[in-house]
């Protein structure tokens, strides 16, 4: 019965320690996930402007980090779980206003609407739903699988730069080392969700692994192909060299004898004007008019 007692807390303790020993490097991994817009923003600091780049990867990381915390509230023993949530609600905080600063009218205006229904209305609507309407016991269930889902939704969302990926058989717009983090995430909090055997945050996790090795499959396919076209272009540039080079000479011919030709026109020209003006003639006769000129009108 001793050993048997001795072994439970054995195991018990083990599980503690290995569920903290993945739920930090969880925290740190993540944190580094929610750094990675950084260099996007601070290009848009030197240009003053936002460009191409959209709100929403904000907004909804603003409001999935959001909806993890009150999950969190509702669990016991997740307070890794509200650190690093709390860190990226602060974090996507300062992206969507620094947004907001440097987007242009329109484009502003799309993401507060966006963010007042998501992270206000939509976010609102889960607490007053889940708190009012909802026992006890089903509130920790309902808002465990509303996070499942969404979380589902956002890890499918890298299939429209996969899909560019492929289309363009190019990897400038997937940066490989968000691909590494974001991988390296899913498997660290997959292992952390099966100790607490919470599978909502389990579940979603084996898609994220799944998209993100994909992502840096693809990456090791085209990497190279940006290299081949700059490796083209040199070779192209000269050929347009050697094609202006061989044609110059007969352009600069014929340049040549147009600039004659109306030096030529205009010292026949000077003589009949000069000579209207003596006669105070308004009208010119055809044999006054060189033959050069008329030549030159057929």
């Amino acid at each position: 019965m001793h050993n048997e007692l001795h072994e439970c807390l054995l195991f018990l303790f083990i599980s503690f320690l290995s569920s903290l020993l993945f739920g930090l490097a969880g925290n740190i991994i993540s944190f580094m996930v929610y750094l990675a817009p950084v260099p996007t923003f601070y290009q848009v600091y030197k240009k003053k402007s936002t460009e191409g780049f959209q709100s929403i990867p904000y907004v909804v990381g603003l409001f999935s980090a959001m909806l993890w915390i009150y999950y969190a509230l509702l669990k016991s023993n997740a307070m890794l779980l509200i650190t690093i949530n709390s860190v990226g609600c602060f974090i996507e905080t300062i992206y969507v206003c620094f947004y907001l600063f440097y987007a242009p009218k329109k484009a502003r205006i799309e993401s507060v609407k966006l963010l007042l229904l998501l992270n206000g209305g939509g976010y609102g609507l889960i607490i007053i739903l889940t708190q009012f309407l909802a026992k006890e016991g089903a509130r920790f269930t309902i808002v465990g699988w509303i996070c499942l889902v969404f979380s589902l939704s956002v890890f499918v969302a890298p299939l429209c730069v996969v899909r560019q990926v492929i289309q363009t058989k190019s990897v400038e717009y997937m940066p490989i080392l968000l691909s590494v983090f974001l991988t390296l995430s899913a498997v660290i909090w997959f292992f952390y969700g099966l100790l607490l055997n919470d599978y909502n945050i389990a579940v979603p996790n084996v898609l994220g692994f799944i998209f993100g090795v994909l992502q840096m499959v693809l990456y090791l396919m085209y990497k190279n192909t940006k290299k081949v076209i700059e490796q083209k272009l040199p070779e192209l540039h000269n050929q347009v060299v050697e094609l202006v080079d061989h044609k110059l000479p007969i352009l600069k011919e014929q340049i040549i004898n147009v600039v004659e030709l109306s030096a030529m026109v205009c010292a026949e020209i000077i003589p009949v004007v000069a000579k209207l003006r003596e006669n105070g003639n308004d009208m010119v006769e055809v044999h006054d008019v060189p033959k050069k000129i008329l030549e030159v009108r057929k």
